[in-house]
């Protein structure tokens, strides 16, 4: 699985936050009344304009920001992340105490660096993290794309990874993705005894998790994970 697919999978604690179409929520407002959930190149960039229009509206700069983001990741498309960036930094310049728009950076420059394989904006990334955790310090899902930074980056710091992955996993044992990407990171460190382990704990805590049958093969056949 590539793509967006993929990072979604790894990334989550932003897009799990609402259920809401974010195309509705971008639409909101004028002058962009899409008449369905898919919008065009034009709407959005008209969208955008009206945001630049209006930097000090703190509320309508992180909705739009957020929701920008939102649509990036469901509809496939990293070519909007860099003004989701932009207008989602420009609200936290006008509040800097929202941890929600601190968690939507994170995620954002996170997804730019899967993308472009930039560690640079891994590093960018980590530093939102790690601004979030500062202040929610048990906040597993956030702690869990903190170590997926170190994972993804080239070269991997993987002992890194593990100790993030470990920290989570003391607040939440149960935590499904800090168990499924901690038997990743042990199956690429090659030691199979730990992955298997995590795996087993996985299954116990959920038996239909949708990567149990991936990491069991990767344990029997022996092949390291790849990031796609």
């Amino acid at each position: 699985v590539a793509g967006f697919m993929f990072a979604n999978s790894l990334n989550r604690s932003e897009l799990a936050k609402t259920t809401a179409d974010p195309a509705t929520q971008i639409a909101q407002g004028p002058p962009l009344q899409p008449g369905g959930a898919i919008l065009t190149p034009e709407e959005i960039k008209s969208k955008v304009a009206s945001a630049d229009e209006n930097p000090k509206d703190f509320q309508f700069q992180k909705s739009l920001g957020m929701s920008l983001y939102r649509y990036a990741s469901l509809k496939q498309d990293p070519k909007i992340l860099p003004d989701a960036i932009r207008i989602m930094q420009r609200a936290l310049d006008l509040d800097p105490a929202d941890r929600d728009l601190v968690i939507g950076l994170g995620n954002a420059h996170f997804d730019v660096g899967y993308f472009d394989k930039d560690n640079k904006s891994f590093e960018v990334s980590r530093g939102f993290y790690n601004r979030a955790l500062a202040r929610v310090p048990t906040d597993v899902d956030v702690r869990t794309d903190l170590a997926l930074t170190y994972f993804l980056q080239e070269p991997s710091d993987l002992n890194t990874a593990v100790s993030e992955f470990q920290k989570g996993l003391e607040i939440n044992p149960k935590h499904e993705r800090s168990l499924q990407f901690l038997a990743r990171t042990y199956l690429k460190q090659n030691d199979v005894a730990k992955a298997s382990e995590t795996l087993d704990r996985l299954k116990s805590v959920n038996p239909t998790n949708s990567a149990i049958n991936e990491l069991s093969i990767m344990i029997t056949g022996g092949n390291p994970p790849t990031a796609q």
